[in-house]
């Protein structure tokens, strides 16, 4: 007796699953999903959103239109907050975001007001390996000549606005630099456009965001890489951020900093979504950022791909999560907390 009531209700819950199955196989045909994106048109997340968006829709079923539409804002957190306010909770929306807003989150809560760990996460594109560099002409070219120059300005999209204003918090309270931050540009394309003006000194971004003419035309002096990895086009000899901090204690605090960079190019969407949708929409972006083609593309636009799927990357968001207490005090501290 005791087997055959297992048997009826093994029945009778794939049974009940069956039909949402088949709903999320059918559900997308005819519909639109929608990507946001954190920061302006221009930048490096817009970049991939938008190779994203010309591949994703060939892997889900029923192969509905993918657009892209940018909503900045408070360092790219608005358009994450959306997906659990205005947003459609039926899967088709989606976001990527700042990357450094994880490390936000756990540092600064109370201004971030989002915890990563309560997202339906899709993937991640790439990591991101985030430079700290000078303008050429502007003279330093290691930290010690930094240092020795005096006062520096540098930018960010906010204060508190993802990796770049970690790294330049990193220059100004690890390494001593008087840096002046000018906060509030809407995204990277804005920012940039003011270090050729020569508002600004340098800056702290993801290596494939800096606009290749500037590799090119050795415009940028880079002072550190946050990451191990080594682009083709960066010349060799640029020092890794772990091995020239100051001491263990410092090495702990950088690393946090910058521990959310192994998901440089993350998507999320609401957890209220219906987790078959979710399976599905993982599925479809893991076959996506597979295909030859999107390699392809993203080669010619100089960003690397090395994909996480949805659940290699809630691990990665949850391990940054259970940092000891004390790195995290450590941490808060020097980006001014």
């Amino acid at each position: 007796m005791k087997l055959w009531r297992a048997v009826c209700f093994a029945f009778a819950t794939l049974s009940a699953l069956l039909p949402h199955a088949a709903g999320a196989q059918t559900f997308y045909r005819g519909k639109t999903v929608t990507i946001l994106v954190s920061t302006t048109a221009g930048g490096g997340f817009d970049t991939v959103a938008r190779l994203l968006a010309r591949h994703l829709g060939a892997h889900i079923p029923g192969a509905p239109t993918i657009i892209v539409q940018n909503m900045p804002g408070a360092g790219g957190a608005t358009a994450v907050r959306y997906l659990d306010s205005g947003a459609a909770k039926d899967g088709t929306v989606m976001t990527i975001f700042n990357v450094g807003l994880i490390g936000d989150s756990l540092l600064t809560p109370q201004r971030t007001r989002v915890d990563f760990r309560n997202y339906a996460w899709i993937g991640s594109a790439a990591e991101n390996l985030a430079v700290c560099y000078v303008w050429h002409g502007v003279g330093p070219k290691t930290i010690a000549e930094m240092r020795a120059h005096g006062r520096l300005n540098y930018g960010s999209t906010g204060a508190g606005g993802g990796a770049a204003y970690m790294n330049i918090m990193i220059l100004k309270n690890i390494f001593g630099i008087d840096i002046h931050l000018v906060s509030g540009y809407p995204g990277s394309a804005e920012y940039y456009l003011a270090i050729e003006r020569g508002e600004l000194d340098g800056g702290c971004d993801s290596w494939s965001s800096i606009p290749q003419p500037w590799i090119a035309g050795d415009k940028i002096v880079p002072i550190y890489r946050a990451g191990t990895s080594q682009p083709s086009d960066m010349k060799p000899g640029v020092p890794i951020l772990d091995e020239i901090a100051p001491d263990a204690h410092a090495r702990a605090i950088v690393h946090l900093l910058n521990a959310s960079n192994e998901l440089g190019r993350p998507f999320v969407a609401s957890r209220a979504v219906p987790p078959d949708r979710i399976a599905l929409l993982r599925r479809a972006f893991d076959q996506a950022v597979r295909e030859p083609g999107f390699a392809a593309e993203a080669a010619k636009a100089r960003l690397p791909v090395s994909p996480r799927t949805g659940e290699q990357a809630l691990n990665i968001v949850e391990d940054i999560y259970a940092t000891p207490p004390d790195i995290v005090a450590a941490a808060r501290k020097v980006i001014g907390e």
